[in-house]
């Protein structure tokens, strides 16, 4: 392929906002920059629907040579906490990414501040003492006009002084806002007097008491951008009808600059949006306070920090992200694509290790009563350079209960009396039977090995259908596993949710209930796990053989070792519903 070819094929292969801002830069605007910026609101963890916008919003900068940084949205005090914003900026590292710069929105209050005065003095802007619910109702539709309020033309003095007083505690929240006087006929509902100022009496996480009056996001945001020189404002669908009022605030914070090409555009690109996922921060906070998960990072809440405690890896997200794209239409994305993709990379890197998870005892009775035998077993056959860890065989084994039954179909190719299986990186064994107790539960399996079938050795080719994992009972070590599943029991919990609430006039947490997956979460206290795992460390990711991908959790001791699962070697939910 020529040169050209090649450029031929990595055009074809842009997102059309990757198009855009080439274009942009073969125009010369903003002087050949590029400039980002991730803007969340600190008011809970990011999840995965956010890891879609910073990988836009970091990759962009990245490829073009630019800077994104990284701007708080701090603009409403009373749910926004240092917590929250501890926890995003350590989610964006672990994603892989570092901003240029670190600003908030409240270092432009001041800024914002003399713009709103000016609006005011110039006429474009008024105090309104109307409740929100009178403004709502005087907003009319998008085929009918709005109607004014009754302090649209009050004098300009008037709202400047109250607007001083707004901001000063002398005004009780709810009393008083700052409304931009627009257009109440605009079609776009948006330019109908919007709010630009409220009164919040609730200190500032970063300036304490000293504003009470705080600017609104359609006003604060273009704003932000335009101090810092943001040159592509990268927004998700909803904000379409936003746009306009978004560059007449900057054409009106201008002063007569000439912006043609010295702006920030904004861009809008669809949502992340997962089957059986919910990713309202609102909601997610009320499973969090409420109980019904543990904490924001429980390994089924679809935050990054939860989904980084299941085992999920950066890599994984990111190459799901980049699979699935950007478009300018919402769509509904499986969470089965975002499983493959762990799948996939785990593949890759995770150590195979011996974990029985439902065990019951194997005795070998002809093996000699006291010896062991040290068996070889190869860490990840996918790397060639993963190397091998050794694992003891002995007279009695855990297996897993599930691969006996005393009375099997005739495929059945695992441990069932008088058929052969290969116990893997060991012996060809033939089941003999079974004891059990008096309520007739299976307490000990029996069979006798083949000592010419040790693997390596020429007798263990012989064919045999069925290979089982084992740990040696005296070489094991107890272990907890968690075994996660989907939080909702719904596709579209989104929409289910709001149908519930609306059809039964309930709140959010008496909806979600009627939701949630009673079998999202299964303890299993008495496992085994081979002795090699005696020193891992959190978040260190490993195939349990046969059973799924597992990792480490942050709880996990050396006295009491934790497992969860990050998600099982095939999709079986789908074969569930």
């Amino acid at each position: 392929m020529n040169n050209q070819e090649d450029l031929k094929e990595e055009k074809k292969s842009l997102n059309f906002i990757e198009a855009m801002v080439e274009e942009d830069l073969r125009k010369g605007k903003n002087d050949g920059r590029v400039q980002t910026r991730f803007p969340p609101e600190p008011n809970g963890y990011l999840h995965i629907g956010h890891a879609k916008a910073i990988c836009l919003d970091f990759g962009i900068a990245a490829k073009h040579g630019g800077v994104c940084n990284l701007r708080f949205d701090d603009t409403n005090p009373t749910k926004e906490d240092l917590e929250y914003v501890d926890a995003i900026k350590e989610d964006i590292q672990w994603l892989g990414f570092q901003w240029g710069n670190e600003y908030y929105a409240s270092d432009y209050f001041s800024q914002l501040w003399d713009f709103a005065v000016r609006l005011v003095k110039e006429g474009k802007a008024y105090v309104d003492e109307q409740s929100s619910e009178v403004i709502a109702s005087q907003k009319g539709t998008p085929t009918q006009p709005g109607i004014n309020s009754p302090y649209r033309d009050r004098p300009v003095e008037e709202s400047l002084a109250l607007l001083y007083k707004m901001n000063s505690g002398e005004i009780e929240e709810g009393k008083m806002v700052l409304r931009a006087k627009i257009d109440m006929a605009n079609p776009n509902m948006h330019f109908r007097d919007p709010i630009i100022y409220r009164v919040v009496k609730t200190p500032h996480h970063r300036t304490g008491n000293k504003w009470y009056a705080y600017p609104m996001y359609d006003f604060a945001h273009g704003q932000s951008d335009y101090f810092e020189g943001v040159t592509h404002s990268l927004c998700t669908l909803e904000f379409v009808v936003h746009r306009p009022l978004y560059d007449y605030f900057i054409d009106e914070l201008k002063e007569g600059k000439d912006l043609d090409d010295h702006r920030p555009r904004q861009t809008e690109f669809n949502k992340l949006n997962l089957n059986y996922t919910l990713m309202s921060k609102r909601n997610l906070l009320i499973l969090v306070k409420e109980g019904l998960v543990d904490g924001w990072d429980d390994p089924r809440m679809p935050t990054l920090c939860g989904f980084r405690r299941r085992g999920y890896t950066p890599e994984a997200i990111r190459n799901f992200i980049d699979k699935i794209g950007y478009t300018t239409y919402d769509a509904l994305n499986d969470f089965a694509l975002l499983e493959s993709a762990i799948r996939e990379d785990l593949n890759a890197r995770a150590t195979r290790v011996s974990a029985v998870i439902n065990p019951v005892k194997l005795i070998i009775t002809n093996y000699p009563e006291g010896q062991t035998e040290v068996m070889h077993a190869v860490n990840n056959p996918e790397d060639e350079n993963s190397g091998s860890h050794d694992i003891v065989f002995s007279r009695e084994l855990w297996v897993e209960r599930d691969d006996f039954m005393e009375i099997a179909p005739k495929k059945y190719f695992r441990m069932t009396p008088g058929q052969e299986v290969r116990l893997k990186n060991a012996y060809i064994v033939k089941c003999l039977g079974c004891k059990k107790d008096d309520n007739g539960c299976i307490t000990e399996i029996y069979a006798e090995y083949d000592p010419m079938t040790r693997s390596g050795m020429p007798e263990s080719n012989r064919k045999v259908k069925g290979t089982l994992h084992w740990v040696s009972c005296d070489h094991c070590i107890k272990a907890e596993v968690r075994l996660y599943d989907r939080l909702w029991n719904v596709e579209n919990p989104r929409d289910t949710l709001a149908e519930i609430q609306e059809n039964q006039n309930c709140s959010p947490l008496e909806a979600m209930k009627q939701m949630i997956n009673p079998d999202s979460l299964e303890i299993r206290e008495n496992c085994y796990v081979e002795s090699y795992l005696a020193d891992v460390k959190p978040l260190q990711h490993f195939q349990f053989q046969r059973i799924g991908y597992f990792t480490v959790d942050k709880d996990s001791t050396p006295e009491h070792l934790i497992f969860n699962r990050t998600v099982g070697l095939k999709d079986n939910w789908s074969k569930n519903m």
